[in-house]
């Protein structure tokens, strides 16, 4: 039974069968040569049983690589008179008699392969022209696989950067405070993955890339392993973020019934899709039983999903740093964040700030309401051993650098509103 083609492969195979019945030959097909190896990825032909898509010969001993060497011409009406081509095991069988073989090259100029027709008799008949006409067919067939090729050298070079990740234990986890606007007291983190500087690529890239690689869910696992560990080693809850296609694994099921409920916020991005709410629920309802918080992050990135905020229920809406950095000088921005804390508190939602780096800014979502911040202003992902303990902060004041802000020292749990 044929195995199912894709639609670049379908389009291949039309182009295949306009060459075999333009040339009046038995088959027509599509090689990809690894340097080694022939694979005869579409095949269009009379006599299927004897060539079939996924057949591998040696590179070679193919009529095409003898070709594309030179040893033998593009153009082979009569097998018969080359001895080279003789000596080959496709002239025994299936006893090729007449070949036509083109390259298939991308626009990169890379080789990729062969465009061939091939008959079980000779063929007077074939000429340059026959040549020609192939050669336009192979032009137009590595126009339709080339993106296919490219997705398919992406998905490698990123598998060969991530399974040592994954292989090692999951990416480095490092943690940045959050503090309570109100007093300037620590009261969690926010645990970060982090991976080789020289790859020059921002997590979340990393993790999408995962994803379409088909290894995103088991690196996301490590990742929320590697922030776990942390837990014993901190004061105060720890943030950790989860995408909704990997919080439906069981994997991820598995861990959360391992979890310290109350001292775990699951942060899921407002970019994420999630195509069922109820299954969101029903993984979440154990852990959130026992105490667990919810938080929808990057709120206001793009303001376009409030329908996923409502529909989800968070305990804590994070603040995307788009809408936060500047909002002391701002009054779109101001207008924007008193809106969201005011739909939050309305509904007994937390409110986080990220992305905070200045006093001004820090005085400005004290007064428009919101409840914690994290940023570069409090400090910079680091290791558990950088944060200060939970009840050592400081309240940073109007009109004062920070080193004149006002200590205070008082334990700070997790802020909670009551529902109802």
């Amino acid at each position: 039974m044929r195995r199912q083609r894709s639609s670049a492969e379908e389009q291949v195979a039309e182009l295949l069968r306009t060459a075999k019945d333009a040339l009046g030959l038995s088959v027509a097909f599509l090689s990809r040569m690894d340097g080694t190896t022939q694979h005869l990825e579409v095949v269009d032909s009379s006599i299927p049983f004897l060539f079939q898509e996924g057949a591998k010969v040696a590179q070679a001993t193919s009529f095409c690589q003898v070709i594309r060497e030179g040893r033998l011409p593009a153009v082979i009406p009569d097998v018969r008179r080359f001895p080279e081509a003789m000596a080959l095991p496709a002239a025994r069988f299936p006893r090729l008699r007449s070949y036509v073989s083109v390259p298939v090259t991308l626009s990169d100029g890379t080789y990729y392969g062969t465009f061939c027709a091939a008959g079980l008799t000779t063929d007077k008949g074939l000429s340059e022209r026959d040549r020609a006409l192939l050669e336009v067919l192979a032009s137009a067939a590595a126009v339709v696989i080339e993106p296919e090729v490219t997705a398919a050298a992406q998905r490698a070079e990123v598998e060969g950067r991530l399974l040592p990740v994954l292989a090692s234990g999951g990416p480095t986890v490092v943690l940045q405070p959050i503090v309570d606007l109100a007093t300037g007291r620590r009261v969690g983190a926010e645990a970060l993955s982090r991976f080789p500087a020289a790859w020059g690529k921002a997590p979340d890239v990393v993790f999408a890339e995962a994803h379409a690689a088909g290894v995103g869910d088991d690196l996301e696992l490590l990742a929320l392993e590697r922030a776990v560990e942390h837990l014993a080693r901190v004061g105060g809850y720890v943030a950790m973020n989860v995408s909704p296609g990997t919080l439906l694994t069981d994997g991820c099921a598995a861990l959360l019934r391992r979890l310290p409920a109350p001292r775990v916020l699951l942060e899921l991005s407002e970019h994420d899709p999630v195509e069922d709410y109820g299954a969101l629920h029903a993984a979440l309802a154990e852990a959130r039983g026992r105490g667990m918080r919810l938080a929808i992050d990057d709120v206001g990135a793009g303001f376009s999903s409030l329908r996923h905020i409502v529909l989800c229920r968070p305990d804590v809406i994070k603040l995307d740093r788009s809408i936060v950095d500047g909002v002391a000088a701002d009054d779109v921005l101001r207008t924007l964040v008193r809106a969201l804390v005011e739909f939050a508190h309305g509904s007994a939602t937390t409110v986080v700030a990220e992305g905070v780096e200045t006093v001004d800014d820090v005085v400005a979502l004290r007064a428009l309401g919101v409840d914690l911040g994290q940023g570069w202003h409090f400090g910079r992902p680091g290791p558990p051993e950088a944060l200060e303990p939970v009840a050592a902060a400081v309240v940073p004041r109007p009109g004062l650098p920070l080193d004149d802000a006002v200590p205070v020292t008082a334990p700070a749990p997790l802020p909670a509103r009551p529902r109802g």
